[in-house]
């Protein structure tokens, strides 16, 4: 039977928990979204995201999801038959590639094994071999959540300066922003797509695309009949803080505090609290003797670690247990890992005592489905935490 009481522990890979600083601020009246105090308050916010996304160009909102943003990116940038190039690193890449394919687009794609990163050589060799210059973008997950695989962009970018390919380069950093190193202009990377419910310390319902020009000046060339999506359109208006469609102003106002947050920390001790959290869950998850998911020690996520449940046991039945008996919730395995893993989220609004709660459910859920373990995780994690502090 559930228990409900105390807190929920909401340890997905995403939507991540909402601070109460930003609940309390979406709980603000209203603003009138044609009046001059909210168009400050879009200006703050565009000049702030640019700073998260470490960029001079462009960052577009949009009342949407991840997947809008990535539709968003696809049509203002590519007509139907066009070529595009993808890697598969897990189930959002697989996800994003159907979505390609469902507007018209032709994409090359890459398989992988769902274990490791993006492998450069592999899509400089593609890129060598279009003589004729037909693949116009390169789609690319940051940080697959599914495997828990952070695949290494700048290496992508290398490999298109090396070939003197044209491709647009875009990457989905919708579970890597805010938690893991990613500069926008410094790697070279055109469009960048994300959505507020992770890293960002956000609900979901709010996507982005943030763009450089030359990405800007070739959409133009394209002239997208696309209209809710058209960057154009959006960006003549952001120019005095107004939108060409009413905006979700009540998520804004979490938005500004979440980023507010973010500045108080600062960026890169942000940045450094996830490596570290991640790396304890990690020592936590090796002293049990369970396998990770990712088998390449230099893809690992800072914001999700996926682990492989023994043979014989049910990843979802031992999540089950966990969200019964101790209300805590895990991330399910998705597509083909469905029932093979289980991912724990640790990323966001996130502290070591709410990582050692995690480690503990996730042990004591363990016990109780008898799933043969070494015991230890937990101390093993807190070990490392408290070592040097």
């Amino acid at each position: 039977m559930m228990t409900n009481r105390g807190w929920h522990f909401l340890q997905i890979p995403g939507p991540s928990n909402t601070p109460e600083r930003v609940l309390r601020a979406m709980g603000k009246p209203t603003l009138d979204h044609r009046g001059p105090a909210f168009g400050e308050l879009v200006i703050r916010l565009l000049n702030d995201l640019k700073k998260i996304f470490q960029t001079e160009g462009h960052v577009i909102i949009y009342p949407s999801s991840g997947t809008g943003a990535w539709e968003a990116a696809l049509t203002n940038l590519f007509k139907p038959g066009d070529k595009v190039l993808a890697y598969e690193t897990g189930h959002f890449a697989l996800l994003w590639k159907t979505l390609a394919e469902k507007i018209g687009l032709d994409v090359i794609w890459i398989q992988g094994d769902w274990r490791h990163g993006v492998r450069a050589a592999e899509i400089e060799e593609k890129l060598n071999a279009d003589h004729q210059r037909q693949i116009k973008g390169v789609m690319i997950v940051h940080n697959e959540t599914s495997s828990g695989i952070t695949s290494d962009v700048q290496a992508v970018r290398k490999a298109l300066d090396k070939v003197g390919h044209e491709a647009l380069l875009l990457v989905d950093v919708v579970s890597s922003l805010g938690t893991t190193p990613f500069y926008q202009d410094a790697w070279g990377i055109d469009v960048a797509i994300c959505a507020s419910q992770k890293g960002l310390m956000m609900p979901p319902g709010l996507g982005f695309n943030s763009i450089n020009e030359k990405a800007r000046e070739y959409a133009k060339k394209i002239n997208s009949q696309q209209s809710y999506w058209n960057w154009e359109k959006i960006i003549a208006m952001n120019e005095t803080g107004y939108f060409p469609y009413t905006p979700a102003s009540g998520l804004f106002f979490g938005l500004e505090e979440s980023l507010k947050m973010i500045f108080e920390e600062g960026l890169e001790i942000l940045i450094t609290r996830h490596q570290r959290l991640a790396a304890a869950c990690r020592v936590a998850a090796s002293t049990w003797g369970l396998e990770n998911q990712c088998l390449d020690s230099k893809a690992y996520s800072d914001s999700t670690t996926a682990l492989i449940v023994p043979a014989g046991h049910n990843a979802d039945e031992l999540r089950s247990t966990i969200l019964n008996q101790f209300n805590m919730s895990l991330g399910s395995g998705l597509g083909k890992l469905k029932s093979k893993v289980f991912r724990i989220g640790h990323l966001g609004d996130f502290n070591e005592l709410m990582l050692m709660a995690t480690l503990s459910g996730v042990e004591m859920g363990m016990s109780l489905k008898k799933i043969s373990f070494q015991k230890g995780g937990v101390q093993a994690a807190m070990e490392f935490i408290t070592k040097g502090r």
